[in-house]
Parts: structure tokens; C-alpha cells; sequence
């Protein structure tokens, strides 16, 4: 094998016939999968949205995580049969490269150490000028995600059924064909990122009112996202070998939403019972608010930042370890 990706598992490719895999091949499979991911919400009238049938309604959630399931399935026993005839792979070397044995601990916890670096001002606004901590505590948002097929779908079916497609099989295919790692990192989420642009569909349907501008900007915006994170789950996949590091950080992502970047921290809820203030107290009262507003932001941008420098710092630490596919960078 050419010295690509895996150099180190060079005899996968020994014999003829055998990897690299033609990059025709490669693309034409990811196009085939990302098809096969999205165009089952659309041909079945119980998964597809309409103006007075939503992307969220417990039966739309139940029949599409079928589906998807279904969906990965199949994908996923098309490419054990790439791998078995196209490489000498053995089979527990198959479940290595798709980032499932050996599952360890230590790369899905510093995965979600390090993302958690990234999220830090929010995590501080949730926790604390929230009030949420207590919460968390009690598990609460564990109960929330377990009873709702909103959190089922955004916190656990979702993340688990796009890292298995996007990244457990799409990235080794990619590193078995003659492409440098770095460009598997930067090609292979742009497939993740395009099977969400049919979220502009589903938005124009069930918001017929939006003006098309508006919609397209968030569309756009939210392509512009998922690409981002899919360069980092693949960087992290890729680096760690481990799916599970990369579901973890999607299922965490997807709970932090997007980090506020400008605006004014304040607690969304009242910490305490309602205040009865007298009226000459109430202007004191309010400076007293504004200068906690301040505080709290302060605190917020600063923990942002600090986060920020955190996460780039330890981004090579933390996603260090034995079992990586590749060597990013």
C-alpha cells in the first residue's frame, strides 16, 4: 500500500485486487449512504413533514429512528463486505477500523473534558446563573432525555446513527482509498453537512410564511455548523479510534447548542420567590440587577475565551492515544 493513512496496517492491502480503494468508489458509496440515511423521510407519508404534520411529533420521531436505523444497517453491512473483499482485514481489525473494539474509557471522557473546554461560559450560564446545577444533580436532564422522543431523537438515536454512518463508516473507507488523512478530515463532513440541508425543506413546509431569505440564511447557517462539527468529530474519530468519543461529543454538542457570542447574561428564571419593593427601593434594586448583569457576563465572556484558548491548547493532548486510525497533522 502507498504510505497514506494506514501505513502501520499495510498488510490490509497486500495482493491484488486489494486497497487502496478507487476514490470513484469511495464517493460513489458516501453518496449512496447519505442517500439512503435521508430519502426514507420522504417516500412514507408517516415520516414526512407537511404544513400540519411536524419533524416533531412523536410518530414522525418514532418511524424516522426506524428508518434510520434501518438505514445505517444496511450501510453498515455494505461496508464489512467492502472491507472483506477488498482487503485482507480480519475481522476484529474491521471492528478497529470502524472504531469499535477496543472501546476504551479514557478517550470518550478526555473527548468530553476537551468539548466541554469549548463550552465553558455556557456551561457556566446553564449551571449556575440558571440555576440548573441542582438539576443535574438528580439527573434530571437524564429523565427529561429518556421520556421525550424530542430528547431521544436529538440526544441519542441522532448522534448515534450519524457517527455510525458519517464517521465509523464513511472515514475508513476514505483513509483506505489514496487520500492524505488531513483531506479525509476537511472532505468526508461535507456529507454530513449536505444530509442537513433537507432541514430547509421541512422548514419551508411546516413555515410557509417565511420569506425565502430568511429561510435559506438558516440553512445555510446550520450547513455551515454541522461542517464545522464533523471536521472536529472526524479529527477526534480519526485521532482516537473510538466512536464512542465522537457520539459523546455529537450527543454533548447537541444539548450546549450554539455558545451565545454577544448580548448580556441574564437568569432566564428567578432564583427566589416573587420581591415586593417598595417604590423608592425599586431604582436601587434595579442598579443592584443591572450591576449583577454585568458581573455574570463578564464572568460568562471571560470563561468563553479562557475556554476557547483551553480547548485549542489540549486539543492534540486530549485526543491523543494508542489506538488512533491515522496520524492528523
Amino acid at each position: 500500500m502507498a504510505p497514506t493513512a494506514f501505513s502501520h496496517l499495510s498488510s490490509y492491502c497486500e495482493g491484488a485486487g486489494r486497497c487502496p480503494l478507487p476514490i470513484s468508489l469511495v464517493a460513489t458509496l458516501s453518496v449512496a449512504f447519505t442517500i439512503l440515511y435521508v430519502l426514507p423521510f420522504y417516500l412514507s407519508p408517516i415520516t414526512r413533514p407537511s404544513p400540519t404534520l411536524s419533524r416533531d411529533a412523536p410518530s414522525v420521531i418514532r418511524a424516522r429512528i426506524r428508518f434510520v436505523t434501518v438505514s445505517v444497517t444496511l450501510s453498515t453491512i455494505a461496508t464489512f463486505y467492502i472491507l472483506a473483499t477488498r482487503t485482507n482485514a480480519s475481522p476484529l481489525q474491521m471492528l478497529r477500523l470502524l472504531g469499535w473494539y477496543p472501546i476504551g474509557i479514557a478517550e470518550p471522557v478526555k473527548t468530553l473534558l476537551l468539548t466541554a473546554l469549548l463550552f465553558a461560559g455556557p456551561l457556566l450560564e446553564r449551571a449556575v446563573i440558571e440555576g440548573r446545577w441542582k438539576g443535574w444533580i438528580r439527573g434530571q436532564p437524564v429523565h427529561e432525555t429518556l421520556t421525550s422522543w424530542i430528547g431521544w431523537r436529538n440526544y441519542v438515536a441522532g448522534p448515534v446513527t450519524e457517527e455510525l454512518l458519517f464517521r465509523s463508516l464513511l472515514v475508513p473507507l476514505h483513509l483506505l482509498a489514496p487520500l492524505p488523512p488531513n483531506h479525509v478530515v476537511l472532505l468526508t463532513p461535507l456529507y454530513f453537512g449536505i444530509a442537513h440541508i433537507h432541514h430547509f425543506y421541512e422548514f419551508i413546509l411546516t413555515h410557509p410564511h417565511t420569506p425565502w431569505a430568511p429561510s435559506i440564511i438558516r440553512s445555510l447557517i446550520q450547513f455551515t455548523y454541522t461542517t464545522m462539527f464533523g471536521w472536529y468529530a472526524t479529527f477526534v474519530f480519526i485521532r482516537t479510534g473510538n466512536v464512542v468519543a465522537a457520539t459523546l461529543a455529537h450527543t454533548f454538542c447537541n444539548w450546549a447548542g450554539l455558545p451565545r457570542v454577544w448580548g448580556r447574561v441574564e437568569p432566564r428564571v428567578a432564583m427566589g420567590g416573587p420581591v415586593i419593593r417598595a417604590k423608592e427601593d425599586s431604582s436601587v434594586e434595579e442598579g443592584k440587577e443591572s450591576k449583577g448583569s454585568l458581573l455574570w457576563s463578564a464572568a460568562y465572556y471571560i470563561l468563553l475565551v479562557t475556554g476557547a484558548v483551553g480547548f485549542q491548547q489540549c486539543l492534540w493532548t486530549l485526543t491523543d492515544s494508542p489506538r488512533a486510525l491515522a496520524q492528523v497533522g
